[in-house]
């Protein structure tokens, strides 16, 4: 490819944050310019976010059909749009742009419920776009070091796993007063769950995607731990994944003291594998009765050659989250080359897709129904 790829939004603007954190990591992967956007359902706020975003005046947009009818017309109209929005707008975004042949990069959850992620997953089809999935989390270069390791053998065969993901933010937070819920607590706008699909599907991910195993059935329970809300702050949950391995999965976004703590562990009958969100770089490894190693980022001899591609600094220059957000947005880029010039898209290296989308609306509505009735829930 001798040439970016042409990006557009819809949503992320002033106000917000994953708007920026989603453009920085495109700019910074060096595949994709900016030039379109319909930043925010307010007018005004779209327009002068578009203008912040130095978007030319005529590929600014304050309405996301129109956005999607004039690019898919244009002769250098956008290669994919990317959504961040509230949940409830995912669906009818991505149906949109669908339709008019527009490629589709989508925040998680994929939507609502399965009924729209089977339906995006059929006009994904009937339209023949490209459809992917932000979970950035993964794109960390000594998470793809976990998983390498663990597809070689190093740990042996996986025997029990253990993610959590802890945050305080929403501690004080509360949907008490009607007249100013936020988005996040309103059902009408974020769905039926809070906590499990705002951060129980990156967890969800990333076990997944490090184990190569599917989850098989689940027991939750959901609990308020801050201020009342109608919906879940935190959640505890008992997983069995394929091949009967026993895991876990723990969330809260009211444990004071915690801010970003994304924290996996998983276990083989050989060794053992644990990597933390907020410090990256650094990778526990042990087998039996044997000192723990802590293995660095960098290009020592130890780092598998599949993650050099993801690796920017020599170790001891520190890499971080925009770093893994611009793997993602690299993965997506070269998966829409692909796309476009119809290769074997089982040659071409990961990106989460529309099918891990569906997956984590299914994680998510087995979870509350669970919750609801108190019993294991198969996936």
């Amino acid at each position: 490819m001798n040439k970016r790829l042409s990006l557009g939004f819809v949503g992320g603007g002033k106000g917000g944050l994953i708007g920026e954190v989603h453009a920085n990591g495109a700019r910074l992967s060096n595949r994709w310019n900016i030039v379109a956007g319909c930043l925010s359902s307010n007018p005004k706020k779209a327009i002068s976010s578009g203008r912040q975003w130095m978007i030319s005046e005529d590929r600014i947009y304050t309405n996301f059909k129109n956005m999607a009818l004039k690019e898919s017309t244009r002769d250098d109209g956008i290669d994919a749009v990317v959504i961040v929005t509230p949940n409830i707008l995912h669906y009818p975004i991505a149906k949109e742009f669908i339709t008019r042949g527009i490629n589709i990069i989508s925040d998680k959850p994929l939507c609502i419920n399965s009924k729209e992620a089977k339906e995006l997953v059929r006009l994904k089809k009937k339209h023949n776009v490209f459809f992917g999935i932000t979970y950035p989390y993964s794109f960390h270069s000594m998470a793809k070091q976990a998983k390498a390791m663990i597809q070689k053998g190093k740990i042996g065969k996986i025997r029990q796993a253990h993610v959590e993901y802890f945050q305080e933010w929403a501690t004080f937070i509360s949907d008490k007063n009607k007249k100013n819920i936020p988005w996040r607590l309103n059902k009408k706008i974020s769905g039926y769950s809070f906590t499990t699909a705002d951060i129980g599907t990156h967890a969800y991910q990333l076990l997944t995607y490090l184990t190569g195993k599917k989850v098989k059935s689940l027991l939750s329970n959901f609990y308020v731990t801050g201020q009342p809300k109608k919906m879940e702050d935190t959640a505890f949950m008992h997983l069995e994944l394929e091949n009967q391995i026993p895991a876990t999965l723990m969330i809260s976004q009211s444990m004071i003291g915690q801010h970003c703590g994304l924290s996996i562990r998983i276990a083989g009958d050989k060794g053992y594998i644990e990597w933390h969100q907020e410090n990256p770089e650094k990778l526990i490894f042990s087998t039996y009765n044997k000192t723990k190693q802590i293995l660095s980022r960098g290009y020592g001899d130890f780092i598998d050659k599949s993650i050099y591609p993801f690796i920017r600094m020599p170790a001891g220059h520190p890499e971080a989250l925009t770093d893994a957000w611009a793997n993602l947005y690299i993965s997506f880029a070269n998966g829409l080359d692909s796309h476009n010039n119809k290769k074997d898209l089982k040659k071409v290296s990961y990106y989460p897709s529309i099918d891990e989308g569906v997956s984590g609306v299914e994680f998510v509505e087995a979870a509350i129904e669970s919750n609801k009735k108190k019993k294991w829930v198969k996936l």
